[in-house]
């Protein structure tokens, strides 16, 4: 079974052909050079650079794998959450393409796609627990199958990862923000700024990070001439604060799980902020604390891509082979568990 991945949901527009042995035959990304000017996405230039650039992606991704549109199984294309333009030009070719070749059509909400990443490499069973943390998106969740999952904390606000790149744009890092500002703390002193841990110490295993982002800069325009070494350990300080926090809220999130499913745990960490090794280490260390063990997906597949998507399009077919309408609507919003309460900010799109 071959399935064509598509995905589009911010500023990666990206194809891929995956086998449902778990060979990823092509993974093609471009990442969106457009924004950095702003420090930010801006939702109508990523929309049209993915209408610009996915039909390419997608014949690329097909001539790497080595296969014929014809070969292809099924589509599978991220329909939400995300920017709404964006998730529409990804639905949009991948509905066009099922309709011209017969093929079916598979939805995907793309935090599924994150969720169910780790599993492209074989050995991870139900039941996990899941740290999702991304730009986007931050929350934990009980993985108890396919489409069956338990929200047991997100953010109140603002995501990790958007404090991460409001917090480097703040200090002059540039776009995107997270990988720069963990270059940059490499040099830092982490206990220079005494930033606050939010909710740390309080029962549950909700976040919040709007005002540890508030409090970096409160402290940064108080330096009356900040230099490189000021950035460096500001940004060292914020990561260490963040990693503290999702330390904390995390272990009692698994301490939950643990009650609920005995036996062995696992604990995955998937999304964008995943890559930070700072993070992987703080994780690695709870989870040998908690007598778990903590699964990251590669590096390339914590960043948003096509082949995690075309994963969750094969877990999903396995387990119902039925495709989605060609009326399916891209959705901005679509939450893993729909019987969880709707948060503030970005916990509502979580």
């Amino acid at each position: 079974m071959l399935v064509l991945g598509i995905e589009s949901s911010c500023d990666e527009t990206a194809a891929a052909v995956v086998r449902d042995d778990r060979t990823v035959l092509a993974d093609c990304i471009l990442s969106q050079q457009q924004h950095r000017p702003y420090g930010g996405v801006v939702p109508e230039i990523a929309a049209r650079a993915h209408l610009d650039h996915l039909d390419r992606l997608i014949g690329d991704a097909l001539s790497e794998a080595g296969v014929a549109l014809s070969d292809i199984d099924v589509i599978a294309a991220t329909g939400g959450p995300g920017l709404i333009g964006g998730v529409i030009v990804g639905v949009t070719t991948g509905k066009a393409i099922a309709l011209a070749t017969g093929k079916p059509f598979l939805a995907i909400n793309h935090l599924e796609g994150h969720a169910l990443s780790a599993r492209l490499a074989p050995g991870l069973d139900f039941p996990y627990l899941l740290l999702l943390v991304s730009g986007g998106h931050c929350q934990i969740l009980a993985v108890a199958g396919v489409g069956d999952y338990r929200r047991l904390g997100a953010t109140l606000d603002d995501a990790a990862g958007e404090a991460f790149d409001k917090v480097a744009k703040l200090v002059g890092l540039g776009s995107p923000g997270g990988p720069a500002l963990e270059a940059a703390a490499q040099s830092g002193d982490p206990g220079r700024f005494a930033l606050p841990r939010p909710l740390r110490g309080r029962p549950g295993c909700d976040f919040s990070f709007s005002g540890l982002k508030n409090a970096a800069r409160l402290a940064w325009v108080a330096l009356p001439a900040p230099g490189d070494q000021d950035r460096a350990d500001l940004a060292a300080s914020f990561q260490a604060a963040v990693a503290d926090v999702l330390d904390e809220r995390v272990g009692n999130a698994l301490a939950t799980f643990q009650a609920a499913y005995p036996g062995p745990t696992r604990l995955v960490v998937a999304g964008g902020v995943a890559a930070n090794q700072l993070l992987r280490h703080r994780l690695a260390a709870l989870a040998a604390r908690r007598a778990a063990v903590l699964v990251a997906p590669p590096l390339a597949l914590c960043t948003d891509n096509a082949a995690m998507i075309a994963w969750a399009g094969i877990e999903r077919w396995r387990l119902n082979p039925l495709p989605d309408g060609l009326d399916f609507a891209p959705r901005p919003r679509w939450p893993l568990d729909p019987g969880a309460p709707a948060l503030l900010g970005a916990g509502v799109k979580s």
